[in-house]
């Protein structure tokens, strides 16, 4: 098997060296060129469902409907406390577009949002700032701790000055009484009587006393102890009834995960409270103070979006932060953003904040996106995190923080990593198993200075590696390492995720 696996490699490698000496497309053997060879069992996982409305939908831009100077009072000039104005707008307005109109908007209270179908809009993105002269912290103080025990503020990690907060109704409706594999799209339940043709369901799995979920989203390959998951690990899988017969549920989308007995698997009711919210065309300032590292942060934050679902924020700028944003939502699409800063650099990374944005959720987006700063971590996934799509960016010198505890199935794709010094540079506490968890995807990763494949603990054999710009060699084992090297320029499609929704979405019609 091993010789055939060599001489397939060889020849394929013969192959893209023939195409580039004619500049032609070059096709990966996980996809084809339109997705032929792809199966829903495969090390490639089906990314096209994350996004606002599974991406079947474009984010909407509905009129106006007030003004948070006229309506609610605000002033805008840069010294009034404007907080009031925006706690009324989200008080008093059931559903609708605020407009903020271009000036200076001084905030020192965090907005929350628990309710749906409210969007904050700014006239002009680098006309309408927001300013937030107070930390998290010290408006609404949480600490905490750290893994090992060193006392922070828990906004290091979460929370944003607007908070986007809701519930998805859990409950449970049925259990799921045989085993199935990942890749499969029907589950036999104890009763399918309180479901429905075309609800949307989260089947949910949890971890045993002895970690063997964990250790399947690991591959069974989790490089490093998992001592200090203690049963933690969770599954979950949104998707939407397409038939019943009898106790037989089918539904539109593979499993990204086995399905057996000691899980507790169960069909669980989905229906978020908090939707149709977005931010957008706005300016996020916090005060031009020294970064002062790791841990120290009290919460210059943006944005949180914590169990709201088919959410977004478009077209921001987030200046002088300690993070941008954190999402644990479920399709929320986060798209046009800017993160920039002048504060001076911390002593790791060169860094002027903590995490750029930060994903614990699943099947989110976050896209065109430029990171004009260096973050101690800039794009993070954590906790279970699975089939997000960070896509279309660029960055100064951009890490693919994957923090441990059993991120799995999340793609990077056709992204500039800039200068490329600590691609691979992760954090986590200790003993939560490797970074990186199954299948996490890197697909058309550019750089100026060639990418290494990560160290050996980063994360197990179904990774998927193909078309970086890198100088080490092809190797392409379908029981193994999967690191294909195919020059980013050549590759198609460029952008994974939008070819599998593209093909996904031409086979529904």
């Amino acid at each position: 098997m091993r010789h055939r696996l060599v001489w397939a490699g060889l020849a394929a490698v013969g192959l893209i060296l023939a195409a580039a000496a004619q500049g032609e497309a070059v096709h990966s053997e996980l996809w084809g060129e339109n997705g032929e060879v792809w199966r829903p069992d495969s090390r490639l996982p089906d990314f096209s469902f994350a996004g606002y409305r599974r991406g079947e939908a474009d984010i909407p831009s509905a009129p106006v409907t007030h003004d948070i100077r006229e309506d609610f009072g605000a002033v805008g000039d840069g010294e009034t406390d404007d907080s009031e104005a925006f706690l009324r707008a989200v008080e008093e307005v059931e559903e609708g577009v605020v407009l903020i109109p271009e000036g200076r908007y001084v905030i020192t209270e965090i907005i929350d949002i628990e309710r749906p179908n409210l969007v904050f809009r700014g006239e002009d993105r680098d006309n309408t700032v927001l300013y937030f002269p107070e930390p998290l912290n010290d408006i609404r103080p949480n600490w905490g701790a750290t893994t090992g025990g060193r006392r922070t503020s828990n906004y290091s990690w979460s929370g944003g000055f607007f908070w986007v907060r809701g519930s998805y109704q859990r409950e449970r409706l049925a259990d799921v009484t045989e085993p199935a594999e990942r890749g499969a799209n029907q589950v036999s339940v104890s009763n399918a009587g309180g479901l429905s043709v075309g609800q949307e369901v989260d089947i949910r799995v949890r971890d045993d006393d002895d970690d063997s979920l964990a250790m399947h989203l690991y591959s069974e390959d989790p490089r490093l102890s998992i001592d200090n998951l203690n049963s933690r690990t969770r599954g979950s899988l949104v998707t939407r009834i397409t038939a019943i017969d009898g106790n037989t549920i089918e539904f539109d989308r593979p499993l990204r995960f086995d399905i057996r007995g000691e899980w507790e698997p169960g069909v669980y009711r989905f229906e978020p409270t908090v939707t149709e919210v977005g931010i957008e065309d706005l300016t996020f300032e916090f005060p031009n103070v020294p970064y002062e590292g790791h841990f120290t942060e009290l919460g210059a934050n943006a944005f949180a979006m914590t169990n709201a679902a088919n959410c977004w924020v478009r077209n921001v700028r987030v200046v002088h932060s300690d993070s941008g944003g954190f999402v644990s939502g479920q399709f929320v699409t986060v798209k046009g953003i800017i993160l920039e800063s002048e504060r001076d650099q911390g002593p790791q990374r060169n860094a002027q904040g903590h995490h750029g944005v930060y994903y614990t959720g699943h099947d989110n987006v976050f896209t065109d996106f430029d990171f004009r700063q260096r973050f101690i971590h800039d794009m993070s996934v954590s906790a279970n995190a699975s089939g997000n799509v960070f896509s279309n960016g660029q960055g100064v010198d951009l890490c693919f923080d994957h923090h441990r505890r059993t991120p799995n199935e999340n793609l990077f794709t056709n992204i500039h990593a800039g200068e490329a010094s600590n691609v691979w540079y992760s954090g986590g506490g200790a003993e939560l198993g490797a970074h990186c968890a199954a299948r996490g995807t890197f697909w058309n990763i550019r750089a100026d200075n060639p990418i290494n494949p990560p160290g050996g603990n980063f994360g197990p054999w179904s990774m998927n590696f193909v078309g970086l710009y890198t100088e080490a060699e092809s190797e392409t084992d379908p029981e193994g390492r999967w690191f294909e090297t195919i020059p980013p320029d050549l590759l198609q499609p460029q952008n994974l995720h939008e070819a599998q929704l593209e093909r996904r979405l031409a086979e529904e019609d």
